[in-house]
């Protein structure tokens, strides 16, 4: 995949934990910034509360309101073409459905991550695994009410934010994707 595309795909996978995002555009002449169109006004500012600050690689993430109401798709043939992708119809979003809790469980970054839809086959350590591609996994622990529900704690809030981005929408098998959010929960 190409290097754009895939930090647009990181922008939607990790912003899309805080709302539905729509269209993702890298700038093309600042090309580690981006425009991130939300599906609602209001998600675009729980991302910014939530995010604004945050440690990312060594570095501060910082986010602010655009002043543009849309991401504009570029004219086919642009040379701006690769750096904008519309995630609209994507299955991937976790707010589609009106009255969903997902919007209930939204927090701020802490070590803690929630992880959902782990298929009753998958082991621990196989878990384990995909979070410790971002660092150092302290605790985990499976809800004992649900196997299909963890929490796995990293060793920072920066690994945190790392694996939440990495493991987030992971194919862990065929058919399931893992969920992942920060939660206040501890282990």
């Amino acid at each position: 995949m190409h290097m754009c595309m895939w930090f647009i795909f990181l922008a939607f996978n990790f912003l899309g934990c805080f709302g539905d995002v729509l269209r993702v555009k890298i700038l093309y002449n600042k090309k580690d910034s981006a425009l991130i169109q939300f599906a609602e006004s209001f998600q675009a500012q729980t991302a910014l509360l939530h995010l604004n600050g945050i440690p990312l690689h060594g570095k501060q993430l910082h986010l602010s309101l655009s002043k543009y109401s849309s991401v504009q798709m570029p004219k086919e043939g642009s040379s701006e073409a690769g750096l904008t992708k519309d995630y609209g119809d994507s299955p991937l979003h976790r707010f589609r459905r009106p009255g969903s809790k997902n919007v209930q469980h939204i927090h701020a970054p802490t070590e803690v991550l929630h992880i959902s839809n782990i298929p009753l086959d998958v082991e621990e350590e196989e878990l384990k695994t995909v979070f410790e591609e971002s660092g150092t996994v302290v605790r985990f622990k499976y809800f004992e009410s649900d196997r299909k529900m963890a929490l796995v704690e990293m060793s920072s809030v920066e690994e945190s934010v790392l694996a939440l981005i990495a493991a987030h929408n992971y194919p862990i098998s065929p058919s399931s994707h893992l969920r992942v959010s920060f939660t206040k929960s501890t282990i």
